[in-house]
């Protein structure tokens, strides 16, 4: 051995440990950095309210789906509106329920299918007969409209959230505004909304878009329809990749929904976290958002109560095409 390679042998070393260092020092820094971010997370997570017993007992539910790639995820979402100042966001609920919809992720990740389901939808309830779907929430409260759209759409639902819609003044500016298909062009007391593809940006004019009923001639009917237009709009914005990968820009949407949203304890930072890796990851960005409704063959009366008939042979398709390990080719039923 040389005398350089003798003095170059103990240089080798300190370089090699000096890169060591380095790096350790980078995965620290990333590994506070990752704590930080959850920390700000959970503290998001703090203000938003619980669903207690959310779940019907396992006996009355259907089994997890297991697929190649895993098992899907399904979020029930309700919707409600009209809750009055210091009332409690699950206070009479079966009462303002306006909006029902699944979110449906498919165990590839590759897709989300948000479907609609129309309040007034004559399902059977378990246990209390046929009825309006919402009845669920009066006759038995979150958990026996759990069991119900389970029924119907014979799968378990993982997680249920609920939101009030005076949360989307703060959802709208947190986003930057929310796109949406306006179907019908309508005028309120402060706004006029195109018909067609349209961006509220104002907080406010979220508010009037899905609250109001007077312009319209078949009012409820169609405030629920703009309200389901709104949540899906909302939504194509949450899952936008520069939101959905950015747990900062999540932790500001939860902070604005908090107070006015709750949701099952199975939603968890981590598990949010995860999901929306795995989406981008799967996607390689933005996944593909499919909005439809529950099939139905129009409205009718039952008694003295008005009801939108549910269109079975169409359901069952969406029965199957739930079960399946990917539906990124999925054509929902057309309306009959």
């Amino acid at each position: 051995m040389t005398a350089t390679e003798t003095v170059d042998k103990p240089r080798k070393k300190r370089r090699v440990r000096k890169v060591l260092w380095i790096l350790l020092g980078v995965v620290v820094v990333l590994a506070i950095a990752i704590a930080a971010l959850l920390l700000r997370l959970n503290s998001a997570f703090d203000g938003v309210s619980t669903v207690e017993s959310a779940f019907p007992d396992d006996s009355d539910r259907p089994k997890v789906v297991e697929t190649e790639s895993g098992s899907p995820i399904n979020v029930l979402l309700l919707g409600t509106d009209s809750r009055e100042e210091g009332q409690d966001l699950m206070d009479n609920l079966g009462d303002r329920a306006d909006a029902i919809l699944v979110a449906h992720i498919p165990p590839d990740r590759k897709s989300i299918q948000i479907m609609s389901v129309m309040r007034d939808s004559w399902v059977e309830i378990p246990g209390h007969g046929e009825n309006k779907i919402n009845a669920a929430l009066s006759l038995g409260g979150v958990s026996l409209m759990v069991q119900t759209v389970e029924t119907v759409i014979d799968q378990r639902i993982d997680h249920v959230a609920v939101i009030d819609f005076e949360g989307f003044k703060g959802l709208t500016e947190e986003l930057g505004g929310v796109t949406l298909n306006n179907d019908r062009a309508f005028s309120t007391k402060n706004y006029d909304f195109e018909a067609g593809n349209i961006t509220i940006s104002e907080g406010e004019a979220a508010l009037e878009f899905v609250r109001e009923r007077y312009a319209f001639e078949d009012g409820d009917y169609q405030r629920v329809h703009n309200q389901q237009a709104f949540m899906r709009g909302a939504l194509n914005g949450i899952l936008a990749s520069e939101v959905l990968a950015n747990p900062l820009k999540l932790a500001d949407i939860i902070e604005s929904l908090s107070p006015h949203m709750a949701t099952t304890d199975t939603m968890s930072t981590t598990q949010m976290v995860s999901l929306g890796a795995s989406l981008v990851s799967a996607n390689g960005g933005k996944p593909p958002l499919q909005t439809f409704t529950l099939p139905t063959t129009g409205t009718g009366m039952i008694g003295d109560q008005s009801v939108v008939h549910v269109d079975w042979d169409g359901v069952e398709l969406i029965r199957e095409a739930f079960a399946e390990d990917s539906m990124t080719s999925f054509t929902p039923p057309p309306p009959r």
